[in-house]
């Protein structure tokens, strides 16, 4: 397997290089999130800003060397792309594709999931579908689609899923009502807040004034949702 590796940035420039090499360093320390998480999320990142180059190749291997597969790339673009937007999933679709082939590497078995798209309903909590279909019918419908159609996901972890989200609503600067749920989501999935911090950290090296600005509303999140649980516990007599 020849992809890219921290020798190929050096040879274009090695000071960058060198800055690069500290940066993701930095980024990735700390126990809260697994090589594979972090993986994942660069791979998020490269979707969201189409920075399918030499970055994508790097964060392929990375994501290959920590014991990812072709078919649990292909789920992770699947499951982002109600979010990321359907045609930046489908180019990094392509290029994966080109990667593999370019590189000799396994391709997927066809490994999927069953699609619901005809069904009717939706996993989403009756309080969001509620409120969403009061806002607009039409667009409540769109996200029912989107919900159903990843229910039987299962190669992507649903902590792993809420990190993901949480990684495009900061690159994309969604810090209200998606935010809010797809935080609620990592922690119904038992990730702590430590771990949630790490994740919106772990943005930082693909901006970082957006990573300050996410921080700040996370901070407000979790300090709102320690005053809720502080009021609903019962004091003790």
């Amino acid at each position: 397997m020849m992809l890219p590796t921290r020798t190929t940035v050096e040879e274009l420039d090695p000071v960058f290089a060198e800055m690069a090499s500290a940066t993701f360093r930095l980024a990735g320390a700390g126990p809260e999130l697994t090589p594979r998480e972090r993986a994942l999320l660069g791979l998020v990142a490269d979707v969201c800003e189409q920075v399918l180059g030499m970055p994508y190749e790097l964060h392929v291997r990375a994501a290959l060397d920590n014991g990812l597969d072709a078919d649990d790339l292909r789920e992770l673009l699947r499951f982002i792309s109600y979010d990321s937007g359907y045609p930046a999933a489908l180019a990094a679709l392509e290029r994966l594709a080109e990667i593999e082939r370019e590189h000799g590497l396994p391709g997927p078995t066809g490994q999927g999931h069953r699609v619901n798209a005809d069904g009717t309903g939706s996993p989403l909590p009756a309080t969001m579908r509620a409120e969403v279909r009061a806002l607009d019918p039409g667009f409540a419908d769109y996200m029912d689609l989107q919900s159903r159609m990843r229910a039987g996901m299962s190669r992507i972890s649903v902590r792993e899923r809420a990190f993901a989200t949480m990684t495009v609503d900061v690159l994309f600067q969604t810090l209200e009502e998606s935010f809010r749920a797809h935080v609620g989501r990592a922690l119904g999935a038992g990730a702590t807040p430590d771990e949630i911090r790490a994740t919106v950290r772990a943005t930082a090296p693909f901006g970082m004034t957006r990573t300050w600005r996410a921080l700040n509303v996370l901070d407000a999140l979790l300090n709102e949702r320690k005053e809720r649980e502080g009021k609903e516990t019962p004091e003790s007599a």
